[in-house]
């Protein structure tokens, strides 16, 4: 599915990302886990194409995508929620998460199909179709860009900082949510700050410190070594739901 091989990336003279290596398979749940700065957002927008790359190679089912533009990625079977949610204001919740399907108008029967399944997942958006964007809670933002990436149908589903910032109440409705879309087959690649919020039911995890992967492996794992359990907030892995 998702193979990045000896990725490097520099940002104004820095070097944020050192020969970062990792990989997604079809259907696994993935965390990348660090602290702020770590690298984690940089590693998704490369992968997204709104980062350019010094070296290495970024793969989606056996082809190099590093160099494509954003909507080519998108188009070869990738959704993205940014970490900052990126919500239209101006548009309903209803037309947010439409957005993928505007293609054509009306879109076809699969676009509405799939936009069904993102109010399935997350049943409280249905009750908010007509509101705007600008009404919503950041728990709700999150909920609707979500379901917009989901909406476009990816095969591999990129989520920066899912619970990044949400009410404590508002984080379960989050990781069912992520839970369902596993179910049905979607690969999913996260990013998360805090190890609290990696999901129980993550395949594997990946430690990221200064733009470097210090551990890979099965959550319970990561406390094993105790430079990485300083990483991740004294090595308290305490996965959510």
């Amino acid at each position: 599915m998702l193979r990045i091989k000896d990725l490097v990336v520099d940002i104004q003279g820095s070097r944020i990302l050192r020969g970062l290596s990792l990989e997604v398979k079809a259907g696994e749940l993935v965390c990348l886990v660090g602290r702020n700065g770590a690298g984690k957002t940089t590693t998704f927008r490369t992968l997204m194409g709104f980062r350019k790359a010094v070296s290495g190679s970024i793969e989606l089912d056996g082809k190099n995508v590093l160099g494509l533009r954003p909507y080519e990625i998108a188009r070869s079977g990738v959704g993205f929620a940014p970490e900052e949610s990126e919500v239209f204001g101006e548009l309903t919740v209803e037309e947010n998460i439409a957005m993928p399907s505007w293609r054509e108008v009306g879109g076809t029967r699969a676009d509405q199909n799939r936009i069904a399944l993102a109010y399935e997942i997350f049943p409280k958006l249905e009750r908010y179709r007509k509101r705007g964007g600008q009404e919503l809670s950041g728990g709700e933002r999150k909920m609707v860009s979500i379901a917009r990436a989901l909406a476009s149908n990816p095969k591999l589903l990129l989520l920066d900082e899912p619970t990044e910032g949400l009410s404590p109440a508002i984080v379960p409705s989050i990781v069912d949510g992520i839970a369902s879309i596993r179910a049905l087959g979607h690969s999913v690649f996260i990013a998360e700050s805090n190890v609290h919020h990696v999901p129980s039911f993550s395949d594997r995890l990946y430690v990221i410190e200064r733009g470097e992967i210090i551990f890979s492996g099965r959550p319970a794992e990561a406390t094993k070594d105790p430079a990485v359990a300083a990483v991740i907030q004294g090595g308290n892995l305490a996965p959510t739901h």
